[in-house]
């Protein structure tokens, strides 16, 4: 199961969030997600877990890559909890993070509650040009 993170680009009106998110690495996340994963959610620093076929919603200015540790560690914990109410830990599938340090570091703590989680990040460690090319390499 896919999990990609939300990004500073985004459309300027209301838009279904696989559309909302505008930027090349996006794109990139997005097309590789749907192509490796029967299923893919977004990790969205104001909404936490979004369904991409989800309802409208709006543009916004938010991201986790400034916010402190106490703001990742409470958005961590929402989506933690959203993620329970919609299945995503179900334990018979690795989740695999198509994101920034910023968006699973805290995730990945609580995580280890979930013994039957396994988690993959095929980019760890690398910059976000290096993510970038990661993709388009694999697409």
């Amino acid at each position: 199961m896919g999990l990609v993170s939300c990004v500073k680009t985004k459309r300027d009106q209301p838009a279904r969030p696989r559309d909302l998110y505008t930027s090349t690495y996006f794109e990139k996340m997005r097309a590789y997600a749907e192509r490796e994963h029967d299923e893919w959610w977004i990790l969205s620093a104001k909404h936490g877990l979004l369904d991409p076929d989800g309802d409208l919603i709006e543009p916004y200015e938010k991201t986790l890559t400034s916010a402190s540790v106490a703001k990742r560690r409470e958005w961590a914990s929402e989506a933690v909890d959203q993620m329970q109410e919609m299945g995503v830990l179900r334990g018979d599938e690795t989740l695999v993070f198509h994101a920034g340090k910023a968006y699973y570091e805290e995730l990945l703590l609580l995580l280890e509650d979930f013994p039957d989680a396994d988690v993959a990040i095929p980019t760890e460690g690398l910059a976000i040009g290096e993510r970038v090319a990661w993709y388009s390499d694999r697409l």
